[in-house]
């Protein structure tokens, strides 16, 4: 019996199992196995291979399985505090994963997405693991495998059929899926995430084929801990978890919108090189508000009204407490596509006590202070020169402001109650003014200038006249052809960024905006658009990206061993990233990077994140390597095959 790497195998010769009849114990981290074999030759015929394989504990059993022996226990990396959880060794190769499995055959092989090759199988791997006659005879490459499943995603018209097909390579070919993704990034990111997601979020209960992830709704209150034991992998380094109250622009889509946890992670992935089997897909199911939902017989969520209060405070406590608990001090917690009210009490009160992370509030605040820091070589001038006007006040944009304000600050050495007086942020009821103080929510009173009301925007822009124009309203086509036009007007290059997702709720478009500017604008969007032909030039739009930063962000935590998430290791992220961009950049009139570049990128803003965090002395992974990029590289999950022998 073998361990490939996660499955078992019966009679393989590489662990020396004896074709005599044996009885051997193999332990790991799943249910005990006892095999037994019984066989008079090594030929490795079928009819050779009789076994009994016998279940010995219970999965309770396996819970309480002996203890770790002193050398497990106090096992430490480098130096560093001890790696009680194996947090450190999350993203390293391992010779079993927790469950396994008793095959006679290679059929289950095949079956399994972590290890299965298809027809990239070698004729040798396929006379060691029974693969014969269960594949056409012919040999692949991986990158023919690549090439054609490219073509098939070409051949459909539709972006959800795309996104689905995608889902189905994962759920059948792990590594051609990341490999796949890695190559075409560019062309596949808009399909595994923005805006693809959002559609295949608003139709998951119909479109569900293999459950991905944990679904932890208040049936499991009192037991978080024991559902987090049911996930198979047990070194966890990346936790994506939502409610499902605010996907993207669209809204409460309950327990639908495990979309995005499981979108983020391919991305973690892919783009940030975690490996896979570290990544935890998390949607905490409390009911919703979405009568369409709840009427909808394919629903697949908790059919009740969503959750409030201690109710709800109780079940995510319970959570964040058992996550601790089983996975240890260094697990990185992405709150992703929470409400507003929610998403800023989790992070004020678990910043303190946890690794944790918002993506919607500071994840899109490191990517948008990056697109602005390389706005500023077209523009010219400093961040402080400039005047900033927001369009919405909820997560994304007073955490941009907040982020901005900060990088200010450590620039010119001014408090931030300074530094805050050139920006400005409007939402529904207008602009945030001192005579709103007392009706304003907690998050949005610092700032609220001593300023006229006005609730009419473009009166707004012609008041304040900004520099820079920020959308993260949500709502589609408020950037006005008035607006940009007032904009054009007050500015040589107007910097205007539509962040809302997805495309359909962008403030404006990019041929809007390049054409109601006459081709000054320097604009960049939250969705991807295509480039714009505007008086026989072709302007290429910038996409503000959180895929920029957030992967690189967490490779960084990870091979720091960092123990918090501080503001500093943000502005490090946003100032790597508007390094990366280039004067052949800046000639095409791009403020991002592109995308094909973008595992070099994240290794370098992971190596300035993990800098910062030693530091800040924050950092527990000692003693702090040398060279960190070529270390972060280093750590990278690679998709390539491995020959298994």
């Amino acid at each position: 019996m073998m361990s490939l790497t996660g499955s078992t195998f019966l009679y393989n010769p590489v662990i020396g199992v004896s074709r005599s009849y044996t009885q051997r114990r193999v332990r790991v981290s799943g249910p005990l196995v006892v095999a037994s074999a019984n066989s008079s030759s090594s030929n490795g015929k079928p009819g050779d291979r009789n076994a009994t394989v016998l279940m010995e504990s219970t999965l309770k059993e396996m819970r309480d399985a002996a203890p770790m022996s002193d050398a497990d226990s106090k096992t430490t990396v480098g130096g560093g505090v001890e790696d009680v959880y194996g947090e450190d060794s999350a993203t390293e190769e391992h010779s079993m994963t927790p469950w396994t499995v008793s095959v006679a055959s290679g059929y289950s092989l095949l079956r399994d997405p972590h290890h299965n090759k298809g027809l990239a199988f070698s004729e040798k791997e396929r006379d060691s693991h029974y693969l014969r006659g269960l594949l056409p005879p012919v040999v692949v490459s991986q990158d023919l495998q690549v090439k054609k499943l490219m073509n098939c995603i070409r051949n459909y018209q539709v972006p959800l059929q795309k996104y689905m097909a995608m889902m189905d390579y994962q759920e059948h070919n792990e590594r051609l899926y990341y490999k796949l993704l890695i190559e075409n990034v560019e062309e596949l990111l808009p399909i595994v995430y923005t805006p693809t997601v959002g559609e295949a979020c608003q139709k998951y209960g119909s479109i569900l084929g293999r459950p991905q992830g944990l679904f932890i709704s208040l049936k499991e209150k009192g037991k978080v801990l024991e559902v987090l034991k049911n996930w198979p992998e047990k070194k966890i380094q990346v936790i994506v978890v939502t409610d499902g109250e605010r996907i993207l622009g669209l809204g409460d889509l309950g327990c639908q919108g495990m979309g995005i946890p499981v979108g983020k992670l391919s991305l973690y992935t892919a783009l940030g090189g975690i490996r896979p089997s570290a990544c935890l897909p998390v949607t905490i199911d409390v009911g919703t508000n979405n009568e369409d939902l709840l009427n909808d017989e394919f629903y697949i969520g908790l059919r009740r009204r969503r959750a409030t209060g201690q109710e709800y405070a109780e079940l995510l406590h319970e959570f964040m407490c058992a996550v601790k608990q089983n996975y240890g001090e260094k697990v990185l917690i992405q709150f992703e596509d929470f409400a507003n009210h929610n998403a800023f009490d989790l992070l004020a009160k678990y910043g303190a006590t946890h690794l944790v992370f918002n993506d919607d509030i500071q994840g899109t605040a490191s990517v948008v202070l990056a697109g602005v820091m390389a706005a500023l070589k077209l523009v010219g001038g400093t961040l402080a020169d400039q005047k900033f006007l927001f369009l919405g006040a909820g997560e994304a944009g007073t955490g941009i402001a907040e982020l901005i304000e900060l990088e200010i600050s450590k620039q010119t050495e001014a408090p931030v109650e300074e530094t805050r007086k050139s920006i400005f942020l409007v939402d529904t009821k207008g602009l945030i003014v001192k005579s709103r103080l007392e009706s304003l929510q907690n998050f949005k009173k610092p700032w609220a200038h001593e300023y006229e009301p006005i609730r009419d925007f473009v009166d707004v822009v012609k008041a304040i006249k900004p520099t820079v124009l920020i959308g993260s309203s949500g709502v589609g086509r408020t950037f006005t052809k008035d607006v940009v036009e007032t904009m054009a007007s007050l500015n040589e290059k107007p910097v205007i960024f539509a962040l809302s997702n997805p495309t359909s709720r962008s403030e404006c478009t990019a041929k809007e905006a390049y054409t109601w500017s006459k081709g000054r604008a320097i604009y960049a969007s939250g969705s991807p658009f295509d480039p714009v032909e505007y008086n026989g030039k072709i302007y290429a739009p910038g996409q503000a990206n959180n895929a920029y930063i957030f992967p690189g962000f967490g490779l960084g935590l990870i091979i720091s061993g960092a123990i918090r998430v501080h503001d500093d290791m943000l502005l490090a992220a946003s100032e790597a990233l508007a390094a990366e961009v280039t004067q052949e950049n800046f000639d095409k009139g791009l403020i991002f990077p592109p995308f094909t570049n973008i595992r070099k990128i994240s290794a370098h803003i992971a190596a300035r994140v993990a800098a910062k965090a030693y530091e800040l002395g924050l950092a527990t992974r000692l003693p702090q390597p040398q060279d960190l990029v070529a270390y972060a590289e280093s750590c990278m999950y690679s998709p390539n095959y491995r020959n298994y022998r």
